[in-house]
């Protein structure tokens, strides 16, 4: 496992220093950057655009491995990044290389100056100009929060070949809406005339609130089944059936073909996404192997409760989990309790906005819930008990701790959650 190039850190903590908000939602200050930079989001192959609360980034694990196994060339753009900030963009296949990325970084943070502009907004010009400057079939695109005021929503329709709505659920209120109509309407503020939209299956008024807004302008927006119980997905969990069937759905629509699409099923990779560890560190301090080691990145209530329905009930459940403060903690693990025999939290090292190990715990409610000073304490703590199966979740920031510290990287204090 490779740390940041300090010459990135360095310019990443420089664009954080930028705006006195870690998170302002407003198209404008990328508008202005963009011009500047040539703009580089019209020169970009045709992008691929979801939003949602859960399943975006599996169902662009699933599309890119469909894609890929029809011969197709792809970039990506997700976010946040579990370990080095690399990994959030790939330029057609592979994670952007240091030197590349510290170019298009130096070229922003020339463009921009002293400019306010957000970490996000800054990163996504970086993106843009990689995207625009490297041959490839499609980019893949995934908001970063909300979707009308998402610094990737600044592509022009023209630009878009397609967009998907993945599992919406109430998340990040103070910016999006208090009820979950409302953070639909900002999510399906991604739809552009003319363009394609595919859903999953959402709650009543999240789908009365969908097909209005596409209506309004002019998009058809057709919803998708999750895939059949018989076909073949290399991500674990029931819940993956509906991300694999969205994915399925766009590769359809732009042409690829039933044998690519069902490849692409079997082989898609998404790390801390139900992620079975086999080896390293942390591994080690589990038993090495006694216990099934798996990390999810999951953090509310709706992804709660899915990993609840998908968890067996044929062996031990054990669970180490993590939180944000700006979290829904109880709706997450209340879900995860009744199946669980024991629940440890931690505090998520290095985050700056988490949940000490007391108060996540308290998030139990009645259940009882240990803690303990470290994820490898925790796992210490669970290695002698019957074989069953370790989970670790309730953050990506936990996840790409978990990650860093099985590779033996230490993890830097204060990261913040972008």
């Amino acid at each position: 496992m490779m740390h940041e190039d300090e010459s990135v850190k360095a310019a990443l903590d420089r664009f954080l220093a930028l705006h006195p908000k870690l998170i302002d939602l407003s198209l404008d200050r990328l508008d202005a950057l963009l011009d500047d930079l040539g703009r580089p989001e019209r020169r970009m192959p045709p992008a691929i655009h979801v939003a949602g609360t859960n399943g975006k980034g599996s169902t662009l694990a699933f599309l890119k491995a469909m894609l890929e196994a029809a011969g197709k060339s792809v970039h990506v753009y997700t976010s946040p990044h579990l370990v080095r900030f690399a990994e959030r963009i790939q330029l057609a296949g592979e994670t952007i290389s240091d030197a590349a990325l510290l170019d298009v970084l130096t070229r922003v943070e020339a463009a921009n100056g002293d400019g306010p502009g957000t970490f996000f907004e800054l990163t996504t010009a970086a993106a843009f100009l990689a995207f625009s400057e490297t041959p490839a079939d499609f980019v893949l695109l995934e908001t970063g929060l909300g979707g009308r005021l998402d610094a990737t929503n600044i592509l022009p329709p023209e630009a878009v070949a397609l967009s998907l709505i993945s599992r919406i659920d109430l998340d990040h209120q103070h910016f999006l809406g208090d009820t979950i109509e409302d953070i639909a309407r900002e999510k399906a503020g991604i739809f552009k005339t003319g363009v394609q939209a595919f859903y999953v299956p959402q709650e009543a008024s999240v789908t009365a609130v969908l097909l209005s807004e596409a209506r309004a302008r002019g998009v058809e927006a057709r919803p998708v089944n999750p895939v059949s119980k018989n076909a073949k997905l290399s991500l674990l969990g029931d819940f993956q059936r509906t991300n694999a069937a969205l994915a399925s759905a766009a590769a359809r629509y732009i042409g690829i073909d039933p044998l690519s699409i069902g490849r692409g099923m079997r082989q898609a990779t998404w790390p801390a996404r139900m992620q079975t560890i086999s080896s390293g560190l942390l591994w080690t301090a589990a038993g090495s192997g006694k216990h099934r080691l798996v990390i999810d990145g999951a953090h509310n209530a709706n992804a709660g409760r899915a990993i609840a329905d998908s968890l067996p009930d044929d062996q031990p459940i054990y669970l180490v989990y993590g939180l944000l403060e700006t979290k829904d903690a109880q709706g997450f693990v209340q879900p995860l309790l009744p199946k669980v025999s024991r629940a440890v939290a931690v505090e998520i090292p290095g985050a700056a906005a988490s949940l000490s190990a007391h108060n996540a715990a308290s998030a139990a409610g009645h259940a009882a819930a240990e803690t303990a000073p470290s994820i490898a304490a925790a796992l210490e703590t669970l290695r002698d008990e019957e074989p069953g199966m370790i989970l670790v979740c309730g953050s990506l920031y936990l996840a790409g701790a978990f990650l860093a510290e099985n590779q033996g990287v230490t993890v830097a204090s204060g990261r913040k959650a972008v």
